[in-house]
């Protein structure tokens, strides 16, 4: 079979079995994967790996049987990987009888075993598990320039936008494929051209923008393509502090789940932006203005798919996904008390679940008790799930639950609220 990817003695050795059967089906996946999207060549992996199949759902016995073989050949990630958050954690996230049991007997069963079969294949540690591998809590932290081998929409758009790393919005188990291999394909994202701005997006608003919302309306309107954004650096400056980063963190996950965006430019403020100002833009790019009219239109066409659209009294509310950072979640800790002082309460009337990386949740915890302590003592409960995965339980997805992701609200039935509106109606215990 003939090949369009240039391979070199090294790698066609491997596609005729120099490592083994098995490495040759790893290779001979990534040339066509790298063919189907115009790759010329391999380019190694320089940064560890993060793969986004994190949960063992018993409908993904392919991928079991194909940890298997990779395991069995002696194959691993030899840098190391992290993967997306776990799908349950039942001593802060409760169900009832019928709940539990779906997501122990029906969806997660064979969660012990795929995490097992993780070690194996060179996961980190078992606390490795957040969609945000990039935070300094979780170590997976590339560095600019990188080749990486990543899945996870919302990690690959943070690595290529705010870190200034090389990453593709690759699918799982071709991310792992890429890092056992210690090469990818070269194309798209990886490349110089790949990464210059399609779009000009003028951020005209008076005030910051809510990140939610500002990535969606992004996201939106450029679909895959690179936008560079200007005016955003008005109000957050030049300098990528840790407050800046969990906003582009927000901004950045709306822009890949509403659209298919794998990287943006900031003016004045992400690596490339800074380096190469407009230089980074296409001559032919297109223009789209974001003022406050445009921010209120894209939030009203949020559609409310609840069960029962009309429902006053949600049961469940989810902030952080992607997961919260340390100090979004000493943020919060203060938003909420603000509230519950406005509306004269001590708890939270409502079910609200924050969650966040196993490291950032242990550092949050040791080094600011006295925040931990009061932000759940207002009734609030951390956890390290991963959202979506919660809402795949039939018996969840029919609930009316409220999240500030724009992501959450995009892959399931949960309807989105801004920051302000979401501690309104967790303190309230209803939207009215």
């Amino acid at each position: 079979m003939e090949y369009k990817m240039q391979l070199t003695q090294e790698e066609i050795d491997i596609l005729n079995g120099s490592k083994g059967e098995t490495m040759a089906k790893v290779i001979k996946s990534l040339i066509l994967y790298g063919d189907a999207f115009g790759a010329t060549r391999f380019v190694p992996v320089s940064g560890k790996g993060h793969i986004v199949t994190s949960f063992g759902i018993s409908i993904l016995h392919p991928v079991f049987s194909l940890m298997d073989e990779l395991i069995n050949a002696g194959l691993k990630v030899d840098a190391g990987f992290t993967a997306d958050p776990k799908p349950v954690d039942h001593a802060n996230v409760k169900s009832n009888f019928l709940e539990k049991f779906i997501f122990d007997k029906k969806l997660y069963g064979l969660q012990a075993k795929y995490e097992g079969q993780l070690e194996k294949l060179g996961l980190e540690s078992r606390d490795s598990f957040s969609c945000t591998c990039y935070m300094d809590e979780m170590g997976n932290i590339p560095e600019k320039g990188q080749i990486l081998s990543w899945a996870e929409s919302s990690a690959v758009v943070y690595a290529n936008s705010v870190i200034g790393a090389r990453c593709n919005r690759n699918s799982g188990i071709i991310e792992l494929f890429g890092s056992i291999l210690g090469k990818v394909p070269e194309f798209d994202l990886l490349t110089d051209e790949g990464r210059k701005a399609k779009w000009i997006i003028e951020v005209k608003t008076k005030e910051l923008p809510e990140a939610q919302v500002l990535g969606s309306a992004i996201g939106m309107k450029v679909m895959e393509d690179v936008p560079f954004i200007k005016g955003l650096d008005r109000f957050l400056g030049t300098e990528l502090d840790n407050k800046t980063k969990a906003y582009l963190k927000d901004m950045g996950a709306a822009t890949a789940s509403n659209g298919a965006v794998g990287l943006y430019h900031v003016e004045n403020l992400t690596p490339e932006a800074v380096e190469q100002g407009t230089d980074i833009i296409n001559a032919d790019a297109k223009v789209y203005v974001i003022d406050e009219a445009e921010l209120e239109r894209v939030k009203n066409n949020y559609p409310n798919i609840w069960k029962k659209p009309d429902a006053k009294k949600p049961s469940v509310c989810f902030i952080g996904c992607p997961h919260l950072s340390f100090e979004q979640l000493c943020d919060w800790t203060d938003k909420f008390e603000k509230e519950l002082n406005k509306q004269g309460k001590k708890k939270v009337k409502l079910n609200t679940i924050m969650t966040a990386a196993p490291a950032v949740l242990e550092r949050f915890k040791k080094e600011k008790k006295d925040l931990y302590e009061k932000l759940t003592s207002f009734g609030i409960h951390l956890s390290y799930i991963c959202p979506l995965m919660y809402m795949s339980n039939p018996l969840c997805k029919i609930k009316p639950v409220i999240t500030n992701s724009n992501k959450l609200r995009t892959y399931t039935t949960a309807r989105y609220f801004t920051d302000a509106e979401i501690a309104t109606i967790a303190v309230k215990g209803g939207l009215e």
